[in-house]
């Protein structure tokens, strides 16, 4: 029995003809299909003498494309510096993080009308049917940071030290389509970053899908509905207000207060009110039930026309805190400015657990090693880990299929992203050969085969 894992051999320096990462080349192919170096050097002012050897809008792609393969500092650009017949000229460690630091609040909004429209040509290609709402979800997330060097840095609500970024994703496509880095000690449930967050998601969205919800828009302009989610820090009177004078629809869960509890208690034993749960599959939940108890409630500080939806289940052990105290059930409720059965409205307002995935996503493309000491070139890399995962999931949505469409970003690294190969030159071009054997070279073929077709 032989119970070695590997084979004895010599290593040696000097190799050749032989690359890595073959698939983050599919990638940055992607980006270039789309024009999405293009409109970022547009929106990027060059404040130095003659002109920049290496392009910002450029340095920023390959930047992205490191933290898409795994990387978490500037230093870790130098793996594609390597790679130079594939990558071309890459900027050095030392320019990509001068490049950070260059880019101001100013810029940063200009890179997001830049990004908005590579984002409508990708929506174009790859949005549900004009019929269905646009769901936005909003929640912040702690970052820790072992240094108190960082500017901003500061105790969390939950003892640590570190950041509190808020987000907006798009529930269709998993887009992060606003970050904002806060100070680790900013308030769960402050209206302006709620507002700052949905006013900028607003924007990333298509002209004819964002025209009636921007502030001080005729409603009648509106196309297709938008409803934004939060969590019961989005439950306030200022943001539930401002989502409506926008002509957004809203689900935010509810807090307990003498109201809903109030009104669960009357609804206790009368089983008539309650409907039984659905499962995101549409099946029946056993158990579970959902009431709609909007006539029990009279809460001024919410928008007329405000639904209370309230759903039970058996208490199991490790139950979060309930609305209501109970021992037999946990009580559960969202408030909502939408039409519609209540269970149909809990299956969705359920489906805002997405947001845990969308983060976990920044989390592992570099959300939680900002580098730098400064706030505003720290808010700059928060914006490039967004723009990371955006571009990969566009890259799924539009290249690939099956598992690898849904696929987490340690699977791609393993399966696609870092695939190697052998290099060749033949009649003036640069051919490489994926390794054989390779367990997704016709996942790759095919992706590269769609890149050829977009225009």
């Amino acid at each position: 029995m032989n119970a070695n894992s590997t084979r004895r051999v010599v290593v040696e320096p000097g190799g050749t003809g032989v690359v890595a990462h073959v698939g983050l080349h599919a990638l940055g192919s992607f980006a270039d299909r789309m024009g999405l170096g293009d409109v970022l050097s547009s929106a990027i002012p060059w404040r130095g003498n003659g002109v920049a050897l290496h392009d910002r809008g450029k340095v920023l792609v390959q930047g992205a494309l490191m933290l898409a393969g795994g990387g978490e500092s500037c230093l870790d650009i130098e793996h594609l510096r390597i790679g130079d017949e594939l990558f071309g000229s890459v900027p050095s460690d030392t320019t990509l993080a001068r490049t950070f630091h260059e880019i101001t609040a100013p810029t940063r909004a200009r890179i997001a009308l830049a990004l908005a429209e590579v984002r409508r040509e990708v929506w174009s290609r790859s949005t549900p049917a004009p019929r269905d709402p646009v769901l936005l979800d909003i929640d912040a997330s702690l970052v820790e940071i072992h240094s108190e060097n960082k500017e901003q840095a500061a105790p969390t609500y939950k003892g640590g030290y570190g950041f509190h970024p808020m987000f907006c994703f798009a529930d269709a496509t998993g887009e992060t389509l606003s970050a904002l880095l806060r100070p680790g000690n900013a308030g769960a449930n402050t209206v302006a970053d709620h507002l700052i967050v949905l006013d900028a998601a607003l924007v990333q969205l298509p002209r004819e899908i964002a025209a009636g919800h921007g502030v001080g828009d005729d409603p009648s302009l509106a196309t297709r509905s938008v409803v934004v989610r939060a969590d019961s820090a989005g439950c306030t009177k200022g943001f539930l207000g401002a989502c409506r004078a926008r002509n957004v629809g809203f689900f935010v869960s509810a807090r307990s207060n003498a109201q809903v509890s109030a009104a669960i208690f009357d609804a206790i034993g009368i089983e008539e009110v309650w409907l039984g749960a659905l499962g995101q599959d549409g099946e029946d939940k056993d158990g579970a039930a959902v009431a709609e108890l909007t006539c029990l409630i009279d809460d001024e500080t919410l928008p007329e026309g405000t639904r209370l939806i309230v759903r039970r289940e058996p208490l199991h052990p490790g139950a979060q805190r309930s609305l209501f105290p109970s021992l037999d059930f946990r009580y559960w409720g969202f408030y909502t400015y939408q039409d519609g059965d209540p269970r149909d409205l809990d299956v969705t307002m359920r489906a805002h657990a997405h947001v845990e995935q969308h983060i976990a996503r920044l989390k592992d493309s570099g959300l939680m090693r900002l580098p730098f000491t400064s706030f505003e070139a720290n808010a700059t890399w928060v914006m490039v880990v967004a723009l990371a995962a955006d571009l990969v999931r566009w890259f799924q949505l539009l290249c690939l299929d099956a598992q690898w469409r849904e696929a987490r970003p340690k699977a791609l690294r393993w399966g696609i992203f870092h695939a190697p190969g052998r290099l060749v030159h033949r009649a003036r071009q640069r051919v490489v050969r994926i390794i054989a054997g390779w367990p997704t070279t016709q996942v790759l073929l095919e992706a590269y085969r769609r890149l050829a077709l977009i225009t």
